[in-house]
């Protein structure tokens, strides 16, 4: 039986040798085991600071590549910057170009205005002055009768500018509805306009009362339109009305001028006894 008291030596016990010849086996294996350590922790401590080296590296140039794609960027975003407010700017020159444009527009046709008013007053008061001349001419018998007559041959005359005038207000109205539409095609309106262009050429009263170029500056000028749900033609137009009125006042006073011319030329000679 086994002695409890005296186990066998299971355990690794001190070597009971000396120091001796034989004596440091183990520790050769110790130093055995550490130098592949010390090795691995070399290695371990190299590769550590390469490592960290190319961290660094890789950092390095990535911080460089982004400044430098943000670089690009600001400067593509202030020349795109630049070139908005440049084509801002223009546009804001061309708008204000075509605001003084429309009013030169408004202006021009106000003076226009202003003019054919004056004339119109002019007109209306050379007719008055006619009209005594001619009641001075009736008082006076023989000269009131060559007057009355000399007008009297002007009526066929006078009428059939009445009725141009007429026919061409019928004209122009049509021609302002179709500016004002919204659904009649442009071409139509154009049409229209160069047909009492060449109607106003051959008519004979054109001469004298200059119907081309008053027309022309209607087409040009008046915009006027009613609001859209006028349905009454007459409202549209605005600087036609006074053309219309002037033109008539023309033929009222170019009838008085041809009977003037008539009586003058030795065209009528007065009744003797």
């Amino acid at each position: 039986m086994n002695n409890l008291n005296d186990p066998p030596r299971w355990n690794i016990q001190p070597d009971p040798r000396g120091r001796g010849a034989g004596g440091g086996d183990g520790n050769q294996w110790n130093y055995a085991l550490l130098v592949p350590m010390l090795g691995l922790a070399a290695f371990r401590w190299i590769w550590t600071k390469e490592s960290q080296r190319e961290i660094q590296k890789v950092k390095s140039q990535y911080d460089k590549d982004v400044s430098t794609i943000k670089n690009e960027m600001e400067a593509k975003y202030r020349e795109t910057l630049s070139e908005r407010r440049k084509a801002a700017a223009i546009l804001e020159l061309e708008l204000e170009k075509e605001r003084q444009r429309v009013k030169g527009y408004k202006q021009a046709l106000v003076s226009q205005s202003q003019n054919l008013m004056e004339e119109r007053k002019q007109l209306h008061q050379e007719r008055e002055a006619l009209e005594d001349e001619k009641q001075k001419l009736v008082k006076s018998g023989a000269a009131g009768a060559l007057l009355h007559k000399a007008l009297e041959r002007e009526n066929d005359w006078y009428n059939r500018a009445t009725a141009t005038l007429r026919e061409l207000e019928a004209q122009l109205v049509e021609r302002q509805n179709a500016y004002c539409s919204l659904i009649q095609p442009r071409d139509q309106r154009l049409e229209m306009e160069r047909n009492m262009l060449l109607k106003a050429v051959k008519e004979p009263i054109s001469a004298e009362l200059d119907l081309e170029s008053d027309l022309k500056d209607i087409f040009k000028r008046d915009k006027h339109c009613a609001d859209l749900l006028n349905m009454d033609k007459r409202k549209n137009g605005s600087l036609m009305w006074v053309y219309l009125k002037y033109w008539q006042l023309q033929v009222t006073v170019q009838k008085h001028k041809r009977a003037e011319e008539a009586i003058l030329g030795g065209k009528l000679q007065p009744h003797t006894k």
